[in-house]
C-alpha cells in the first residue's frame, strides 16, 4: 500500500496544471486603479520585456478612444515610469508602458515559470492562464488567495507532464523561460535576437541555434500530440 501511495503522489507531482484565474487587481497597481475607474474599458497585456530586474515594459491594447487619449492619465500612477502611444488597432489603441514590477513578476521569476500572454483586464479584474507543475501551481494559487481572498478559478485541467512538454534539457528550459520573460516569443516581439543575446551575455549565433533546437522540439511534440489525438 505504501508503494502504491508513493507512486500516486509521484504521479500527481508529475502533472501539469492548466488553469484560468480571475482575480481582483490591487488598487495599488495602475492596472487595478485605472480599470476600476473606467469599468467599460477592456485591456489586454500582450507581452513583457525586462528593462531592469525591478522594471518591465509591456504593450497594452486598450479598447475605445482615439490614440493617446489615456497616456497622460496612466502616466500619473506611481508605478508607471513611461507611457508611449503606438498605434490605433481595431477598436482600440496600443500603448507601450514601462512600469515597476508587480509582485506576480517576482513570483514567476522565482518559480522559473513563463508568463502566459495575453492577460485580459476589465473593471478592476484580471484573467490569466497558469501553466505549471503541481508545487508551482500551489504557490501561484496561494499568491492569488493573498491578493484576492475571493478570487475564482474559471477552469482547470490536469495532464501528465510527459505528454504535454517536450524533453528539454535544463539549459534549454532555462533559455526558453528567459526568452519568454524577455518577450522574444511575444507578438509583436518584445526583444530582438541581438538584444536577447546581449542581455544573456551570449553570442547571437549560439542563441539562434539554441532557440532553433528548442522550437524544433516544441514542434515535434505538438505533432506527436496531434497524431495521438487522431
Amino acid at each position: 500500500m505504501a508503494g502504491l501511495r508513493a507512486r500516486s503522489e509521484e504521479a500527481t507531482a508529475d502533472r501539469i496544471f492548466l488553469a484560468s484565474l480571475r482575480i481582483q487587481i490591487p488598487k495599488t497597481l495602475w492596472t487595478g486603479a485605472f480599470s476600476s475607474a473606467h469599468p467599460h474599458i477592456r485591456i489586454e497585456v500582450l507581452n513583457r520585456g525586462e528593462v531592469t530586474p525591478a522594471v518591465s515594459v509591456s504593450d497594452y491594447w486598450i479598447s475605445g478612444s482615439p490614440p493617446g487619449v489615456w497616456a497622460a492619465e496612466i502616466s500619473r500612477y506611481a508605478d508607471v515610469v513611461q507611457v508611449e502611444s503606438l498605434a490605433e488597432v481595431g477598436d482600440g489603441c496600443l500603448y507601450r508602458i514601462t512600469y515597476r514590477n508587480p509582485p506576480i513578476v517576482y513570483l514567476y521569476r522565482k518559480l522559473r515559470l513563463p508568463l502566459q500572454f495575453p492577460y485580459r483586464m476589465q473593471a478592476g479584474y484580471i484573467e490569466w492562464e497558469v501553466v505549471a507543475r503541481r508545487s508551482q501551481f500551489d504557490e501561484v494559487i496561494e499568491h492569488a488567495r493573498r491578493v484576492d481572498p475571493h478570487f475564482s478559478i474559471i477552469s482547470i485541467r490536469r495532464r501528465p507532464l510527459r505528454s504535454h512538454l517536450p524533453m528539454l534539457t535544463d539549459a534549454q528550459q532555462e533559455l526558453l523561460n528567459q526568452a519568454m520573460a524577455a518577450g522574444y516569443f511575444a507578438v509583436p516581439r518584445g526583444i530582438t535576437l541581438t538584444a536577447l543575446a546581449r542581455k544573456l551575455n551570449r553570442s547571437k549565433s549560439g542563441i539562434s541555434e539554441s532557440i532553433a533546437l528548442i522550437e524544433k522540439k516544441l514542434f515535434e511534440t505538438a505533432l506527436r500530440g496531434e497524431t495521438a489525438a487522431a
